[in-house]
């Protein structure tokens, strides 16, 4: 069936706004995405090269931050060249970050005209700034790498997102503003905070009265909603594309998804810090990264030093952001952890370089008796052959280092479900007093996400 406002949306409003009224080039550069994801990935690391040496001189003559970490690093205007000159240039965490950003905003245009603060899940927000060119890019991007979900502008979408609003109220002209905006876009959102099944009874219905081309969800809200429509023996007769973000979509989460909505299930991976990294294409192989726009290292801590990640490495992302010209982000160490993947041409012909999955955070590092280092993932892996007996988890390591393991079983926690549990903590996390309390959920936090792990600090 036609859709003939979605039609009017994406070849008249839509234009008639971004490039007419407002003047801004965001479908120009959706257009010039489209061509270059063809290209072979030596020709994209060609533009990536060019946009980094911009990037660079801009970056040494206007920001003061880099001006004195790039003099300390023996740096000089021909230093960078292309990609390859890549490493020579220091790695920003975190903290230097937060710590940095006035030293880190140009002193030349383009400006930081756009301020934001990231969701702090890890206890510690960040604010963060960039300029309007930079935001053009990262629409275009976000265009593109839903378009490979088969979700274009003005098509009816459900939002099965956090309340952004709550926790930063806005004035009630901006409120209306981003309401017209919203149904000018046919765009409808949820707040997934509230998981109760009457909360999730209430999706299911909109849903089936909204009839909409796309559920963009935070991951881990989206499979409370497909695990209770499968509860429910609820099935839809129209298609959609789910769209997963903000979490880690973990398989059994994908499975059920997949039972709830069909199979198109796509997986996106961003950060506040630079918007969309990396999301799927029809071939479920791996995420394209978003190379135009950002280079993606996944970097491996070898004492003092770091190395590129190998095929099948676990890598820490850093980032750099070609087009944030007004509060550089050069080579930041997200604190993301994530699967390399052996270079190789995606099946859909996209030339742009994958990663395999994201994994989770660094700050979910667990430690055993001795206060040696365990991956938070041991418990990601254990679960994930487990589907069929627990449903969600979360794991919380206390100050004294003991874990309580909240768990929302399928059924009754039986004897060998324990025993494996308890198993698998004995030999990776001695030395560690292990808790295991059956709950009816895990909460999500106020920003709507669920930390599958955390540790006290």
């Amino acid at each position: 069936m036609t859709d003939a406002y979605g039609t009017l949306f994406r070849e008249v409003l839509h234009p008639a706004w971004e490039s007419g009224l407002r003047r801004r080039p965001t479908l120009g550069l959706r257009a010039e995405l489209e061509r270059t994801q063809w290209l072979a990935e030596e020709e994209l690391r060609v533009l990536q090269g060019r946009a980094l040496e911009r990037l660079y001189r801009h970056a040494l003559a206007n920001v003061p931050y880099y001006r004195r970490a790039f003099q300390v690093a023996g740096l000089t205007a021909s230093s960078v060249r292309d990609l390859d000159d890549l490493a020579k240039l220091p790695l920003l965490s975190r903290d230097a970050a937060r710590e940095s950003l006035a030293d880190r905003s140009s002193r030349l245009d383009p400006l930081p005209v756009i301020r934001k603060m990231t969701s702090g899940t890890t206890g510690r927000p960040l604010e963060l700034a960039y300029d309007s060119g930079s935001e053009h890019w990262r629409a275009a991007t976000k265009l593109r790498g839903y378009g490979w979900a088969h979700y274009q502008p003005g098509d009816r979408s459900l939002h099965f997102w956090g309340n952004v609003a709550a926790l930063h109220p806005v004035a009630a002209t901006r409120r209306a503003k981003v309401a017209l905006d919203h149904l000018l876009r046919r765009e409808h959102f949820v707040d997934c905070t509230d998981r109760s099944a009457e909360a999730l009874d209430r999706v299911v219905r909109q849903l089936a009265a909204l009839r909409p081309s796309a559920l963009l969800c935070y991951s881990q809200a989206g499979a409370a909603l497909a695990r209770h429509v499968v509860d429910a023996g609820t099935r839809f007769d129209f298609e959609l594309s789910v769209i997963c973000a903000a979490e880690r979509l973990f398989p059994a989460d994908r499975a059920v998804l997949e039972r709830a909505f069909g199979p198109r299930v796509f997986e996106t991976y961003g950060s506040r810090e630079v918007m969309l990294i990396a999301s799927e294409c029809d071939e479920h192989r791996g995420l394209h990264t978003s190379m135009e726009n950002l280079v993606v290292e996944l970097l491996v801590r070898e004492g003092s030093s770091w190395r590129p990640a190998a095929p099948g490495e676990l890598g820490e992302v850093v980032i750099t952001d070609l087009h944030n010209f007004g509060a550089p982000f050069i080579r930041y160490v997200t604190g993301d952890l994530a699967l390399a993947m052996a270079p190789g041409q995606c099946a859909c012909g996209r030339g742009l370089a994958r990663i395999a999955a994201v994994e989770g955070r660094v700050a979910d590092t667990l430690y055993d008796g001795a206060g040696r280092p365990v991956s938070g993932l041991l418990f990601n892996v254990l679960f994930s052959v487990m589907a069929d007996r627990v449903r969600e988890f979360q794991v919380v390591q206390r100050r004294d280092r003991s874990i309580d393991l909240l768990l929302v079983p399928v059924r009754e926690l039986d004897g060998e479900t324990r025993g494996r549990i308890f198993g698998a903590a004995a030999k990776f996390l001695p030395g560690v007093e292990l808790r295991v309390e059956v709950v009816p959920g895990v909460p999500p936090d106020a920003g709507g996400k669920r930390r599958v792990v955390r540790v006290e600090t």
